[in-house]
């Protein structure tokens, strides 16, 4: 009488559902995803190496052990090994023949890439190597025009055996230059010029020779690599030295002359000194 209303309709519906659910909880059939469902299939992915190129010769043909038992088979197994001697002959022949060559492969992208990357490895390479030979060619430059200055410097400077001091001398020689703008300040402009370079130059070479020689030797070896400039120095230098030679041989014309009118008139003086007493 209790279990009469579980026999019902109503109640036999609500049953069956909460059974059946859990039973498929209890046992479950099939695993259920929150997304899709793996495939069974697969697609193919493509791998990351490519694959071996294929062999260039094909294996002979090697058939089973056949069974002998039987005339008819004899001659069937007999005949089956004929093209298995025939393939292994040409494939000996293939590869005894040199001049036979395996059909070439194409380029893979990773051949591509490997000889692109190769590419760019040799040109970085070069243009390294000559950046770093115009570098070298710079630094030793530099190095040689710094050798050739000091030795400059070093060959200008006084020998320590000739006691000249630079120090004073160059001021001596600066306040003689001053002296001559000085004097020539209210003259033409070619005297301004020229007069207080004359004085200096003057003064230098008697209170520095030593200096003074070994600035006329550089200054000479500049002017040689200009043809020009050296020649009208030499003009300029001979036209110099017979100007001075004959103002010596003039002067010593005038000492000469000036001494014969002395002497002339110191003899005079004494002729009338003497008629006098």
């Amino acid at each position: 009488m209790s279990f009469r209303p579980l026999l019902s309709r109503r109640a036999a519906i609500p049953v069956t559902a909460s059974l059946l659910a859990i039973g498929s909880i209890l046992i479950p059939k099939k695993t259920l995803y929150a997304e899709a469902a793996p495939s069974k299939t697969h697609l193919p992915r493509k791998p990351i190496y490519d694959d071996p190129p294929p062999p260039t010769h094909q294996l002979a043909y090697k058939p089973s052990n056949p069974d002998t038992s039987g005339p008819f088979k004899r001659t069937s197994t007999n005949t089956s090994t004929k093209p298995s001697v025939s393939s292994s002959s040409s494939s000996s022949s293939s590869k005894s023949d040199p001049t036979s060559s395996p059909q070439p492969s194409l380029p893979t992208p990773t051949d591509r890439l490997a000889a692109q990357i190769r590419l760019a490895r040799l040109h970085l390479q070069s243009q390294t190597s000559r950046a770093e030979e115009s570098l070298n060619k710079t630094m030793t430059s530099l190095f040689r025009l710094e050798s050739s200055f000091t030795r400059t410097i070093a060959d200008l400077a006084p020998p320590l055996q000739s006691g000249e001091h630079l120090m004073p001398g160059s001021l001596y020689v600066l306040v003689s230059a001053m002296a001559g703008s000085i004097v020539t300040r209210n003259r033409n402009l070619f005297l301004r010029t020229t007069v207080p370079v004359a004085v200096g130059v003057g003064v230098a070479w008697t209170l520095l020779p030593y200096t003074m020689r070994n600035v006329s030797g550089f200054v000479w070896r500049v002017e040689e690599r200009v043809p020009f400039v050296a020649e009208n120095h030499l003009r300029v230098r001979r036209a110099v030295e017979e100007g001075w030679r004959e103002v010596g041989a003039n002067g010593k014309k005038v000492g000469e002359w000036s001494e014969g009118v002395v002497r002339e008139g110191r003899d005079l003086v004494e002729g009338w000194v003497r008629k006098g007493k």
